[in-house]
Protein backbone atom coordinates (compact mmCIF):
# COMPACT_ATOMS: atom_id res chain seq x y z
CA UNK A 1 0.00 0.00 0.00
CA UNK A 2 1.45 3.56 -0.80
CA UNK A 3 1.40 6.07 1.80
CA UNK A 4 0.66 9.89 0.62
CA UNK A 5 3.02 12.76 1.80
CA UNK A 6 1.30 15.55 2.65
CA UNK A 7 3.16 18.82 2.30
CA UNK A 8 1.90 19.78 6.05
CA UNK A 9 3.25 17.30 7.86
CA UNK A 10 6.47 16.89 9.80
CA UNK A 11 9.30 14.49 8.88
CA UNK A 12 7.31 12.53 12.20
CA UNK A 13 3.86 12.03 10.64
CA UNK A 14 2.04 12.55 13.91
CA UNK A 15 2.91 16.20 13.65
CA UNK A 16 2.34 18.74 11.28
CA UNK A 17 4.91 21.42 10.52
CA UNK A 18 3.53 24.16 12.37
CA UNK A 19 3.68 22.38 15.32
CA UNK A 20 7.41 21.56 14.75
CA UNK A 21 8.22 25.20 14.14
CA UNK A 22 6.26 26.01 17.79
CA UNK A 23 8.24 23.11 19.05
CA UNK A 24 11.68 24.70 17.81
CA UNK A 25 10.67 28.04 18.48
CA UNK A 26 10.37 27.32 22.06
CA UNK A 27 13.43 25.29 22.35
CA UNK A 28 15.32 28.88 21.41
CA UNK A 29 15.10 29.98 24.82
CA UNK A 30 13.95 26.90 26.62
CA UNK A 31 15.89 22.95 27.37
CA UNK A 32 14.37 20.14 25.36
CA UNK A 33 13.37 18.20 28.77
CA UNK A 34 11.44 21.44 29.66
CA UNK A 35 9.88 21.90 26.26
CA UNK A 36 9.42 18.09 26.07
CA UNK A 37 7.56 18.36 29.94
CA UNK A 38 5.79 21.78 29.21
CA UNK A 39 4.25 19.88 25.68
CA UNK A 40 3.88 16.71 27.34
CA UNK A 41 6.13 14.69 24.90
CA UNK A 42 9.06 12.08 24.79
CA UNK A 43 12.24 14.25 25.06
CA UNK A 44 13.73 12.42 21.86
CA UNK A 45 10.74 13.61 20.04
CA UNK A 46 11.07 17.46 20.92
CA UNK A 47 14.80 17.12 20.11
CA UNK A 48 13.65 15.65 16.61
CA UNK A 49 11.02 18.34 16.05
CA UNK A 50 13.42 21.12 16.74
CA UNK A 51 16.42 19.81 14.38
CA UNK A 52 13.75 19.71 12.22
CA UNK A 53 13.11 23.70 12.59
CA UNK A 54 16.42 24.78 12.92
CA UNK A 55 17.21 22.50 9.37
CA UNK A 56 14.41 24.88 8.04
CA UNK A 57 15.73 28.29 8.97
CA UNK A 58 19.68 26.68 7.47
CA UNK A 59 17.68 25.94 3.98
CA UNK A 60 16.35 29.38 4.19
CA UNK A 61 19.16 31.40 5.22
CA UNK A 62 20.50 31.44 1.60
CA UNK A 63 24.29 30.43 0.27
CA UNK A 64 27.24 31.31 1.89
CA UNK A 65 29.41 33.91 0.28
CA UNK A 66 32.13 34.92 2.71
CA UNK A 67 34.53 37.50 2.35
CA UNK A 68 35.44 38.61 5.54
CA UNK A 69 35.20 35.54 8.41
CA UNK A 70 35.75 34.62 12.18
CA UNK A 71 37.97 31.58 12.55
CA UNK A 72 36.87 30.29 16.57
CA UNK A 73 36.80 27.31 18.17
CA UNK A 74 34.34 25.69 21.03
CA UNK A 75 35.31 23.09 23.27
CA UNK A 76 32.81 20.01 23.57
CA UNK A 77 33.97 18.19 26.41
CA UNK A 78 36.63 18.01 28.60
CA UNK A 79 40.48 16.69 27.01
CA UNK A 80 40.63 19.40 24.48
CA UNK A 81 38.03 17.90 22.05
CA UNK A 82 37.25 21.14 19.88
CA UNK A 83 34.78 21.44 16.90
CA UNK A 84 35.96 24.86 14.84
CA UNK A 85 33.42 27.88 14.17
CA UNK A 86 33.59 29.48 10.72
CA UNK A 87 31.38 32.92 10.89
CA UNK A 88 30.32 35.46 8.07
CA UNK A 89 31.23 38.89 9.68
CA UNK A 90 29.54 40.65 7.32
CA UNK A 91 25.98 38.84 7.49
CA UNK A 92 26.99 38.23 10.99
CA UNK A 93 25.96 34.71 11.07
CA UNK A 94 28.29 31.19 11.79
CA UNK A 95 28.61 29.52 8.52
CA UNK A 96 30.27 26.48 9.47
CA UNK A 97 31.05 23.82 12.12
CA UNK A 98 33.01 20.88 12.13
CA UNK A 99 36.24 19.62 12.40
CA UNK A 100 37.45 16.83 15.00
CA UNK A 101 40.09 19.05 16.63
CA UNK A 102 42.43 22.45 15.86
CA UNK A 103 44.65 21.00 13.33
CA UNK A 104 45.07 22.36 9.92
CA UNK A 105 43.64 18.92 8.17
CA UNK A 106 40.25 19.95 10.67
CA UNK A 107 40.77 23.84 9.11
CA UNK A 108 41.04 22.58 5.87
CA UNK A 109 37.98 20.49 5.71
CA UNK A 110 35.92 24.13 5.93
CA UNK A 111 37.65 25.27 2.65
CA UNK A 112 37.12 22.32 0.85
CA UNK A 113 33.52 22.92 1.45
CA UNK A 114 33.42 26.21 0.73
CA UNK A 115 34.95 25.37 -2.57
CA UNK A 116 37.80 27.02 -4.58
CA UNK A 117 35.95 29.70 -6.55
CA UNK A 118 34.30 31.10 -3.36
CA UNK A 119 37.71 30.64 -1.21
CA UNK A 120 39.34 33.44 -3.48
CA UNK A 121 36.71 35.75 -2.26
CA UNK A 122 37.83 36.23 1.18
CA UNK A 123 39.89 39.31 1.74
CA UNK A 124 39.91 39.00 5.57
CA UNK A 125 40.02 36.42 8.28
CA UNK A 126 40.30 37.42 12.10
CA UNK A 127 41.33 34.24 14.37
CA UNK A 128 43.76 33.60 17.31
CA UNK A 129 47.34 33.03 17.02
CA UNK A 130 47.09 29.01 16.51
CA UNK A 131 49.49 28.15 14.04
CA UNK A 132 47.51 25.13 11.74
CA UNK A 133 44.82 28.15 11.51
CA UNK A 134 47.05 30.89 9.65
CA UNK A 135 48.87 27.77 7.69
CA UNK A 136 45.10 26.76 6.23
CA UNK A 137 44.11 29.60 5.22
CA UNK A 138 47.58 30.83 3.24
CA UNK A 139 47.38 27.41 1.58
CA UNK A 140 43.54 27.41 0.66
CA UNK A 141 42.99 31.63 0.24
CA UNK A 142 46.70 33.04 0.14
CA UNK A 143 45.17 36.37 -0.80
CA UNK A 144 43.61 36.72 2.36
CA UNK A 145 44.68 38.88 5.00
CA UNK A 146 45.16 37.62 8.67
CA UNK A 147 43.90 39.79 11.25
CA UNK A 148 44.71 38.48 14.87
CA UNK A 149 41.67 38.73 16.89
CA UNK A 150 42.46 41.19 19.98
CA UNK A 151 40.69 39.73 22.70
CA UNK A 152 42.82 36.57 22.27
CA UNK A 153 46.05 38.75 22.24
CA UNK A 154 44.96 40.27 25.05
CA UNK A 155 44.10 37.38 26.83
CA UNK A 156 47.99 36.31 26.13
CA UNK A 157 48.75 39.47 28.29
CA UNK A 158 46.48 38.65 31.05
CA UNK A 159 48.11 35.18 31.68
CA UNK A 160 51.44 36.96 31.89
CA UNK A 161 50.14 39.66 34.11
CA UNK A 162 48.36 36.74 36.23
CA UNK A 163 52.68 35.08 35.61
CA UNK A 164 54.10 37.96 37.69
CA UNK A 165 50.81 37.69 40.15
CA UNK A 166 52.08 34.25 40.92
CA UNK A 167 55.83 35.15 41.31
CA UNK A 168 55.05 37.74 43.57
CA UNK A 169 52.91 36.07 45.55
CA UNK A 170 55.02 33.07 46.42
CA UNK A 171 58.23 35.40 46.56
CA UNK A 172 56.85 36.86 49.92
CA UNK A 173 56.70 34.84 53.31
CA UNK A 174 53.63 34.13 54.70
CA UNK A 175 54.16 36.94 57.26
CA UNK A 176 53.96 39.37 54.38
CA UNK A 177 50.96 41.30 54.97
CA UNK A 178 52.03 42.24 51.57
CA UNK A 179 51.03 38.91 50.43
CA UNK A 180 47.29 39.27 51.77
CA UNK A 181 46.74 42.05 48.97
CA UNK A 182 47.34 39.19 46.74
CA UNK A 183 45.45 36.53 47.03
CA UNK A 184 41.60 35.87 46.01
CA UNK A 185 43.42 39.45 43.68
CA UNK A 186 43.48 37.64 40.16
CA UNK A 187 40.32 38.30 38.33
CA UNK A 188 40.52 42.54 39.95
CA UNK A 189 44.18 42.49 38.28
CA UNK A 190 43.42 41.49 35.28
CA UNK A 191 40.03 42.76 34.44
CA UNK A 192 40.36 46.82 33.03
CA UNK A 193 39.67 49.59 35.54
CA UNK A 194 36.80 50.95 34.41
CA UNK A 195 34.76 47.55 34.45
CA UNK A 196 35.34 47.47 38.45
CA UNK A 197 32.89 47.74 41.17
CA UNK A 198 33.45 50.49 43.66
CA UNK A 199 35.04 47.35 45.83
CA UNK A 200 36.63 46.42 43.34
CA UNK A 201 38.54 49.73 42.45
CA UNK A 202 39.47 49.98 46.09
CA UNK A 203 40.88 46.30 46.39
CA UNK A 204 42.80 47.57 42.93
CA UNK A 205 44.20 50.01 44.87
CA UNK A 206 45.30 48.63 47.90
CA UNK A 207 47.15 46.08 45.72
CA UNK A 208 49.39 48.17 43.43
CA UNK A 209 49.91 50.51 46.64
CA UNK A 210 51.27 47.50 48.55
CA UNK A 211 53.06 45.89 45.65
CA UNK A 212 55.63 47.84 43.38
CA UNK A 213 56.15 45.08 40.70
CA UNK A 214 52.46 44.41 40.35
CA UNK A 215 52.00 48.34 40.00
CA UNK A 216 54.61 49.01 37.25
CA UNK A 217 52.39 45.36 35.29
CA UNK A 218 49.55 46.88 35.85
CA UNK A 219 50.21 50.13 33.83
CA UNK A 220 51.90 48.34 30.70
CA UNK A 221 48.85 46.20 30.79
CA UNK A 222 46.59 49.09 31.19
CA UNK A 223 48.73 50.90 28.14
CA UNK A 224 49.15 48.31 25.85
CA UNK A 225 45.67 48.52 25.22
CA UNK A 226 46.22 51.54 23.20
CA UNK A 227 47.71 49.72 20.13
CA UNK A 228 44.21 48.64 18.73
CA UNK A 229 43.71 52.89 18.43
CA UNK A 230 45.72 53.71 16.10
CA UNK A 231 45.05 54.28 12.03
CA UNK A 232 48.26 53.50 10.87
CA UNK A 233 50.74 50.67 11.13
CA UNK A 234 53.35 53.01 11.18
CA UNK A 235 52.83 55.02 14.36
CA UNK A 236 51.19 51.23 15.54
CA UNK A 237 54.81 50.35 15.16
CA UNK A 238 56.11 53.37 16.89
CA UNK A 239 54.00 53.15 20.11
CA UNK A 240 54.68 48.91 20.18
CA UNK A 241 58.43 49.60 19.84
CA UNK A 242 57.96 52.54 22.64
CA UNK A 243 56.68 50.02 24.93
CA UNK A 244 59.15 46.91 24.28
CA UNK A 245 61.56 49.58 25.26
CA UNK A 246 60.00 50.33 28.53
CA UNK A 247 60.19 46.79 29.47
CA UNK A 248 63.93 47.14 30.07
CA UNK A 249 65.27 46.85 33.99
CA UNK A 250 61.80 45.97 35.04
CA UNK A 251 62.37 42.09 35.38
CA UNK A 252 58.91 41.02 33.78
CA UNK A 253 60.07 38.53 32.11
CA UNK A 254 56.57 37.48 31.20
CA UNK A 255 55.96 40.59 29.41
CA UNK A 256 59.04 40.01 27.52
CA UNK A 257 57.78 36.52 26.45
CA UNK A 258 54.30 38.59 25.29
CA UNK A 259 56.93 41.02 23.53
CA UNK A 260 58.18 38.53 21.42
CA UNK A 261 54.96 37.05 20.88
CA UNK A 262 53.92 39.74 19.65
CA UNK A 263 56.81 40.41 17.13
CA UNK A 264 56.75 37.03 15.49
CA UNK A 265 52.64 37.59 14.92
CA UNK A 266 52.98 41.65 14.06
CA UNK A 267 51.57 41.55 10.17
CA UNK A 268 48.61 40.09 11.72
CA UNK A 269 48.14 42.72 14.46
CA UNK A 270 49.16 45.63 13.01
CA UNK A 271 46.19 44.95 10.39
CA UNK A 272 44.45 46.79 12.84
CA UNK A 273 45.47 49.42 11.57
CA UNK A 274 44.37 49.61 8.27
CA UNK A 275 40.87 51.30 7.96
CA UNK A 276 39.07 48.59 5.62
CA UNK A 277 40.21 46.27 8.39
CA UNK A 278 37.99 48.12 11.06
CA UNK A 279 35.63 44.78 11.53
CA UNK A 280 33.78 44.60 14.71
CA UNK A 281 34.19 41.61 17.08
CA UNK A 282 30.94 42.12 18.88
CA UNK A 283 29.07 39.53 17.30
CA UNK A 284 31.56 37.38 17.82
CA UNK A 285 31.22 37.61 21.79
CA UNK A 286 27.75 37.48 21.22
CA UNK A 287 27.78 34.15 19.29
CA UNK A 288 30.40 32.83 22.30
CA UNK A 289 27.69 33.52 24.72
CA UNK A 290 24.96 32.21 22.99
CA UNK A 291 26.87 29.18 22.25
CA UNK A 292 28.03 28.72 26.44
CA UNK A 293 24.01 29.12 26.95
CA UNK A 294 22.83 26.58 24.72
CA UNK A 295 25.69 24.09 25.80
CA UNK A 296 24.39 24.27 29.15
CA UNK A 297 20.74 23.39 28.35
CA UNK A 298 21.91 20.69 25.86
CA UNK A 299 24.46 19.27 28.46
CA UNK A 300 24.63 15.37 28.25
CA UNK A 301 23.63 15.57 24.98
CA UNK A 302 25.89 13.44 22.41
CA UNK A 303 24.15 14.18 19.16
CA UNK A 304 27.02 16.27 16.79
CA UNK A 305 24.39 17.45 14.25
CA UNK A 306 22.26 18.57 16.91
CA UNK A 307 24.94 21.21 18.26
CA UNK A 308 25.67 21.64 14.37
CA UNK A 309 22.41 23.14 13.76
CA UNK A 310 22.00 24.68 17.20
CA UNK A 311 25.42 26.82 15.89
CA UNK A 312 24.65 27.41 12.85
CA UNK A 313 21.22 28.73 13.20
CA UNK A 314 21.34 30.21 16.60
CA UNK A 315 21.60 33.93 15.06
CA UNK A 316 19.19 33.26 12.12
CA UNK A 317 15.74 35.22 12.21
CA UNK A 318 12.77 33.10 13.48
CA UNK A 319 10.35 31.80 10.65
CA UNK A 320 7.47 33.52 11.01
CA UNK A 321 5.29 33.02 8.22
CA UNK A 322 3.23 29.81 8.10
CA UNK A 323 4.68 26.45 6.42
Amino acid sequence: MKQEKLSFLAKNPFYTKRFAFYVGKRCQSASILDVAKELKLNWKTVKELDKEYMQEKLNRSGEMKPEVISIDEISRRKGHTYNIIVSDLEEKRPIWFGGENRSKESMDLFYQELGADKCKNIRLAIMDMWKPFSKSLKEQAPQAAILYDRFHVMRHMGEALDKIRKQEYFRLSDNDQERSFIKGQKYTLLSRKKNLNLDGKRSLKLLLKANRRLNTAYVLKESFSQLWDYQSEIWARKFFDKWKESLKWQRLTPFVEFAELIERHWDGIAAYAKPENKVSLGFVEGLNNKIRVFQRRAYGLKDQEYLRLKVLTCMLPEIEENP
